[in-house]
């Protein structure tokens, strides 16, 4: 059996202690699902990486070597999900950016995650989180290195029945789920958070803004939540999944959210069939 991770193309769990991925958080990562050697959404994991290394002024990753270290990681896993992570490499000691990055290149694979029997059909329940998302558009939905606002979020609640938390910024307005981007049919629109401020632009999302006849990035808050007719949650490693709940608040699946969890079927990915 190949190996399960890839350092720089060498079979390797160890990175160097000065890497500025692990000093300082400086780089990207990428969590691609794949189904056998195929992932349907790896174009646009591809864009994003290329758009934040720009951003960051990264040197560009050969996405064609990717691939083949991606597929070799994998091996035979018929479910998995790939990470990619792509730092600016060894650097001396301070935040000042060498002038010449040789980025490091991690290339893993892990099982997919398993979903519990009717979470797509039925949805899950999530909870408000009290961790406020900052604000900082330079970094605003780049998947950066640096998670620990999710991690300390995640932390808030041990309950195994509640499978993800919602997240403000400090202003009060919605941002995401902590592993997820939010979607909600609000008055009859489909609405999703502007991500302009804070917050991962997944490519789940971007998958539903390419292909949606009419979607709008706003502003969100609480008030407009409480009277959405239906609220799921997009994720390039689980698909579309219902919120059934916040809190107190209750919604069912509805049309809309049914019609993504076809088009996620379509592309390919296993998921229950919805009742």
């Amino acid at each position: 059996m190949a190996s399960r991770m890839l350092v720089n193309g060498v079979a390797s769990e160890v990175v160097s202690a000065t890497d500025r991925g692990f000093s300082y958080g400086d780089g990207l990562f990428e969590s691609i699902r794949f189904v056998g050697e195929t992932a349907p959404l790896w174009d646009r994991h591809m864009q994003r990486l290329a758009d934040s290394c720009r951003r960051l002024q990264l040197p560009l990753p050969d996405t064609a070597q990717l691939l083949r270290e991606a597929r070799q990681v994998r091996d035979a896993m018929a479910h998995a999900v790939v990470r990619i992570a792509w730092t600016r490499g060894v650097g001396a000691r301070g935040y000042s950016p060498p002038a010449a990055a040789t980025p490091t290149r991690v290339v893993a694979a892990f099982p997919a995650p398993s979903v519990d029997d009717g979470v797509y059909a039925r949805g899950v329940r999530t909870r408000l989180c009290t961790l406020r998302l900052a604000e900082q558009p330079q970094l605003a939905g780049m998947k950066h290195l640096n998670r620990l606002e999710q991690v300390l979020a995640r932390a808030e609640w041990n309950d195994p029945a509640i499978a993800d938390g919602l997240l403000c910024d400090g202003d009060g307005r919605l941002v995401s789920a902590t592993m997820a981007n939010l979607f909600a049919v609000i008055d009859g629109e489909l609405v999703t958070p502007s991500l302009e401020r804070c917050g991962v632009a997944g490519v789940a999302r971007a998958e539903i803004l390419a292909h949606a006849e009419s979607v709008t990035e706003r502003d969100i808050r609480l008030p407009d939540l409480q009277r959405a007719s239906e609220v799921f949650l997009s994720s390039s490693v689980r698909g579309v999944v219902p919120v059934q709940s916040l809190d107190a608040w209750r919604w069912a699946p509805g049309p809309v959210t049914r019609q993504w969890q076809s088009h996620w079927r379509q592309l390919g990915f296993p998921m229950e069939r919805a009742a």
